[in-house]
């Protein structure tokens, strides 16, 4: 007889050992887009990162840093390689999860499996657990710093350890292993949230043990209870227990007047010996099920501890420390994510409810010098009655998701939604696009990478169905329904032969997948895909998956009568499934030789001069140069300010203050005319038709001195300040024009002694004013700078008085001519900067795989060589403008990364140099590209989206182009193409503008 538990241990040990390698091998060398900069720089210096925080995440990843020895350069691979070992870790307890569910369907005791089950077992552990391994989502975030990995890793031996607890007959030994599950619990509280989701689906397993007869409507009540448990840990203890901690200080330090931080001191007295009085009495009156429900508790406490870390590194003042959460009122809203808004889950209004009444709720306090003090209210906002619903989805009164909303449901405008319209939207997007595409993704394939792709079937694969563009796309993933296919069969085995565990898995599905999908409560449009929020509803698959070769083998075995030989067959027959999604998807998870997330940053960075203020338009944009500059030290010196938490009180101090090499940023108006409640936003109430205007140090002197003169009255009881216009006119001194560090001796004809800084809109936010006040009262001591997002999103009309210098825009006291149609482009240090300063490693490496975020950065750094190539050839330089195309080229070119719009602008540039083949090349490609996509989308009957309207676009923008310069065989044959779909076009020569 085989030795079930060593080949068990032994067989799970070998699998996180070949999950790990291939994880660590196909790692990010550096820090990813998006969050993982922020991440790896937070944990890297112990920070404060966004909230809800993940300060245990934060300790571990910190030790990781360790292993680069110093290596500032190699300090995001090894936190990587991190998130390499928990999600190895996270297919060893799955392996283990599978097989306990396999002994449990098999009706096995521990250490009486025979032969034949211990084979089929291991085979159903490894199939399943490496679908997952290699499954599309999981794969992504395991070469990556960031939760997710982690937060698997706690999902996974969580669910393991309940399953483990089942087998266990001895009560003692019971709860011990329930004290250990409340502990870990406790501790991925510091990492992410969403593993505690599988709370109801785990309180199952307890119900099925220590019930003799199992109900429907005792299993719903041990659902609901485990649902109670999820409650309390998630809405009591995590935000709860600091918010009452936290009404308690403010009653004993306003109320009573007694020292800052005495409330706390009394509530953390009075809870610790109300715990101990609870333990003594459960000893005392022998209660063992209330002294271990009172140990998990004090067990999940001491997990959450870590969030101490978030407190007291706020209170050092890191660079990053984002909402600063530096005392009990601070903190608490930091826990509760106020910052992100609110989302109606039960009950709301649809977006086309019109606002009718707004009232002040509970007060916002704020520490002050003796007590807290109110500095606003939560605002209570009252819809149209006649336009709420119940389980609200539609319900975004932002102007592009209302436009969305019509989009999707064919609403004209004025036309009112109804409650089918809710739920065509929850079943269509929230549930069809934004989490069953995701699961056909993983266990179907993928059509691309590409935005917004689709899923494809068995279907697909047959024929001659996608153009070039997508079948050579790294992300296009065909599995041929088979992990899919498994995993269904699995599911119904499952069923049949062990319907309570197929009940457990079945929750853990569904809670971590549909049930997280309604709570979310996702808007129309993500800045990005989020399949990896679903990545434990695509683990509890897995486990069918496994299900599905203990099914392929007890199907065998009736035939051939031997369960171990069936086993081998079956396990044979499925693992082939497992090596095409790791086949299939390394090409688009090996992230290795890939360097421009960073190099992007650095080069965003080296187009600022020394000391500058550098704006960044949102978090996402900013997370990349958080890196470089705490991690690496590169150009500590510019300032990088994230204009979206401009309008925050928290960020703004922390500007008044001096970082690394970089100064105190200058501002006029002191800490009471930018706190939370004060100027958060005011209103213009100028007549827009008027040119009247005032100056703007005048406005910011009356807006400091609290001028009267600026009050308006609002709906609610509060105050606040207007703008009289929205012109602010800002004086420069006249003797500036003569210093080349401040105006470049090519722009002295365009200086100007008075800049408008016009507010665009109606009101003017706290970050806007801020801004006002940071241009007027810096005195062009320091460069300015904005980056492309910032400024089109800050709410000022800046853009005749900035110039082009590589990758930013810098604030000049100049006027652009209103004659000049392109941007300004301070040719020499923009040339110099792109051919000098900037960094483009490997992306002429046709092997390494860059996904739509690396090809967006890219088409930006393309289409600002366009600008400065443009601004070379009106000033007569082209050799300069010829090299500066070529080395575009040669750093960036199409066959690592396609051509793109920016590229198919570029082309008559190419032909303006003497470059006539380059751009043909371009043309060919770009036009191919384009028809061969029009063509698909036409063929599939597919809603056009953004990119296939720029295809249009080029090819329309080709065709005349290719006419004027004598090319008109080829012209003809785009032209025939595109008419050939769209019928006869208007061939204007107009050149497709940026």
């Amino acid at each position: 007889m085989l030795n079930f538990k060593r080949i068990n241990n032994i067989t799970g040990w070998v699998l996180f050992a070949v999950a790990t390698l291939i994880y660590v091998i196909t790692a990010e060398d550096t820090a990813s887009f998006w969050d993982p900069g922020e991440f790896i720089a937070v944990s890297y210096k112990l920070s404060v990162p966004h909230p809800p925080g993940a300060p245990f995440f934060l300790l571990v990843y910190r030790m990781f840093s360790f292993l680069a020895l110093g290596d500032t350069l190699e300090i995001a691979y090894w936190m990587n390689v991190g998130s390499a070992v928990f999600s190895g870790f996270t297919i060893l307890f799955l392996f283990w999860t599978i097989t306990l569910f396999g002994q449990r369907l098999f009706g096995i005791k521990p250490n009486e499996e025979s032969k034949g089950q211990t084979i089929a077992l291991m085979g159903a552990g490894i199939v399943g657990s490496l679908c997952y391994a290699f499954s599309d989502s999981f794969w992504f975030s395991a070469v990556e710093a960031e939760v997710y990995s982690m937060s698997s890793f706690f999902t996974a031996i969580v669910i393991w350890a309940v399953l483990k607890w089942d087998v266990i007959k001895d009560p003692k030994e019971e709860n011990r292993w329930l004290i250990f599950i409340a502990y870990l619990v406790g501790l991925s509280i510091g990492v992410h949230l969403l593993n505690l989701v599988a709370l109801p689906a785990l309180a199952l397993i307890y119900y099925f043990k220590k019930t003799d007869k199992a109900t429907f409507k005792g299993s719903v009540i041990a659902f609901l209870l485990g649902g109670v448990a999820l409650v309390i840990i998630n809405n009591l203890i995590i935000p709860g227990l600091p918010s009452v901690a936290g009404s308690m200080e403010i009653f004993f330090v306003n109320s009573l007047g007694l020292p800052f931080g005495s409330g706390i001191v009394v509530f953390a007295i009075a809870f610790f010996a109300a715990l101990i009085y609870a333990f003594r009495y459960s000893i005392k009156k022998e209660k063992a099920t209330l002294n271990t429900i009172l140990l998990s508790l004090t067990f999940i406490l001491i997990g959450y501890g870590s969030y101490a870390l978030i407190v007291i590194r706020a209170n050092q003042d890191p660079v990053i420390n984002e909402n600063a959460p530096k005392d009990i009122i601070s903190y608490v809203s930091y826990l509760k994510r106020e910052q992100y808004g609110y989302r109606p889950l039960l009950h709301g209004q649809y977006f086309t409810a019109k606002l009718v009444d707004q009232e002040e709720g509970a007060p916002i306090y704020m520490k002050g010098e003796d007590k807290y003090e109110i500095v606003d209210y939560n605002l209570v906002n009252t819809y149209d009655p006649t336009k709420t619903t119940i389980l609200p989805r539609i319900y975004s009164t932002q102007e592009n998701h209302k436009r969305i909303y019509r989009q999707k449901l064919g609403l004209r405008e004025g036309q009112e939604p109804t409650f089918g319209d809710n739920l065509y939207f929850m079943f269509s997007h929230q549930l069809g696009q934004m989490y069953f595409r995701y699961f056909m993704w993983n266990f179907s394939g993928r059509e691309s990478d590409f935005g917004d792709a689709p899923w494809i079937g068995i279907t697909d694969a047959f024929g001659d169905k996608f153009p070039d563009y997508i079948k050579e796309n790294k992300g296009h993933n065909q599995y041929y329904m088979l992990p899919l296919i498994l995993g269904l069969i699995g599911f119904f085995f499952q069923y049949r032969k062990d319907s309570k565990s197929f009940y457990v898995n079945l929750m853990l599905f569904l809670m971590m997948g549909v049930v997280l999908v309604l709570y979310l409560n996702s808007p129309p449009v993500e800045p990005r895909e989020r399949d990896y929020i679903y990545v434990g509803s695509f683990y509890a698959f897995a486990i069918w998956i496994g299900m599905g070769v203990l099914a392929i083998a007890h199907g065998i075995a009736k035939t051939n009568k031997n369960l171990a030989t069936a086993s081998i067959i079956a396990t044979l027959i499925t693992l082939p499934v497992a090596g095409l999604m790791g086949v299939t998807n390394w090409d688009d998870h090996d992230r290795t030789g890939r360097y421009f997330s960073v190099d992007a940053a650095r080069n965003f960075l080296a187009s600022c001069a020394p000391n500058s203020i550098l704006f960044t338009g949102g978090d996402n944009d900013t997370f990349p140069l958080w890196y470089v500059q705490e991690v690496e030290g590169f150009r500590t010196d510019v300032r990088v300010i994230v204009l979206s938490y401009f309008d925050t009180d928290w960020y703004v101090e922390q500007m008044t203050r001096p970082v690394d090499e970089s100064e105190a940023l200058p501002f006029s108006l002191s800490k009471k005319n930018f706190q939370k409640g004060t100027n958060d936003v005011l209103y213009v109430t100028g007549n827009p038709e008027e040119n009247s205007a005032i100056s703007a140090r005048a406005y910011l002197s009356l807006l400091k001195s609290e001028d009267k003169r600026l009050n308006m009255q609002t709906g609610g009881k509060s105050v606040i300040n207007m703008v009289p216009s929205r012109n602010l006119i800002l004086e420069v001194d006249s003797s500036f024009v003569y210093d080349d560090e401040i105006v470049p001796p090519q722009f002295k004809s365009l200086f100007t002694t008075q800049m408008n800084l016009q507010v665009k809109g109606q009101y003017l936010t706290k970050g806007n004013l801020m801004l006002i006040d940071l241009i007027t009262t810096n005195n062009w001591d320091r460069p300015i700078y904005f980056n492309n997002t910032s400024l089109a999103t800050i709410g000022l009309n800046l853009d005749d008085h900035v110039v082009m210098e590589g990758l930013t825009y810098r604030l000049l006291p100049i006027r652009k001519p209103n004659f000049i149609r392109e941007e300004l482009v301070n040719t020499d240090l923009a040339y110099k900067n792109f051919i000098e300063e900037f960094s483009f490693r490997a992306l002429d490496n046709p092997d390494a795989y860059y996904d739509e975020e690396y090809r967006r950065f890219v088409s930006n750094h393309r289409s600002a060589l366009n600008s400065i190539v443009i601004g070379l050839l009106e000033e007569d330089q082209t050799d300069k403008a010829r090299e500066l195309l070529n080395y575009g080229l040669e750093v960036m070119p199409d066959v690592a990364v396609p051509y793109d719009l920016s590229s198919g602008q570029s082309v008559p540039l190419f032909f303006e140099v003497g470059e006539e083949d380059k751009a043909l090349e371009i043309i060919d490609k770009v036009a191919k590209k384009s028809l061969d996509m029009i063509e698909f989308y036409d063929r599939e009957n597919r809603d056009y989206d953004r990119e296939i309207l720029i295809s249009i676009e080029m090819v329309r923008y080709f065709v005349p182009l290719l006419q004027e310069r004598g090319y008109q065989e080829r012209a003809d044959e785009y032209k025939l193409r595109l008419e050939k779909i769209l019928g006869p076009q208007d061939w204007g020569d107009e050149m497709i503008r940026r």
